[in-house]
């Protein structure tokens, strides 16, 4: 028997110039890990531009122009799906309701659901089936409430 393992892969860039290109070729050089599909985000301006899908990145790169986002700080990730099929949808980075905040993440939280259902109480709408997004919603949650940055991707201090 023949045991495969497969990691997601994330970079992550801040620099003078775009970003971008950087990004992709870093998304080029963690393909041998394995993946379902890929995506980057970048900020320009204030603004987040998310683009993603499924497939190879080459392929990707030809359908959402990944190279040419604007920004000097951003995030990539390749991802193998854990929570939610394989589409474009649960690709990453996950953006929160308003795109406010992207996230990328590997890993699971167990306690997703439970999250998801509370924020969707207060009026969070999840385009996704992964547990990522809720961290997203999460961070936009505490942002709009303290207008804080710092405080909305803190954890909770415990006395």
């Amino acid at each position: 028997m023949e045991i495969a393992s497969w990691m997601c892969g994330i970079v992550g860039c801040v620099a003078e110039e775009p970003v971008a290109k950087i990004l992709l070729e870093g998304l080029k050089r963690v393909e041998y890990r394995g993946y379902d599909s890929a995506g980057m985000a970048t900020i320009s301006n204030g603004t987040l531009d998310v683009r993603k899908g499924v497939g190879r990145v080459s392929e990707i790169e030809q359908s959402r122009s990944l190279s040419s986002l604007r920004g000097n700080i951003g995030m990539a990730h390749t991802r193998w799906a854990t929570h939610g099929g394989v589409t474009d949808e649960n690709a990453h980075p996950q953006a929160s309701c308003k795109e406010l905040v992207a996230v990328i993440h590997n890993g699971i939280i167990e306690n997703y659901i439970t999250l998801k259902k509370s924020l969707s109480t207060r009026g969070h709408r999840f385009r996704s089936q992964t547990d990522t997004e809720v961290i997203a919603h999460m961070i936009e949650d505490e942002y709009r409430r303290t207008r804080d940055p710092m405080k909305a991707t803190m954890a909770p201090q415990r006395s």
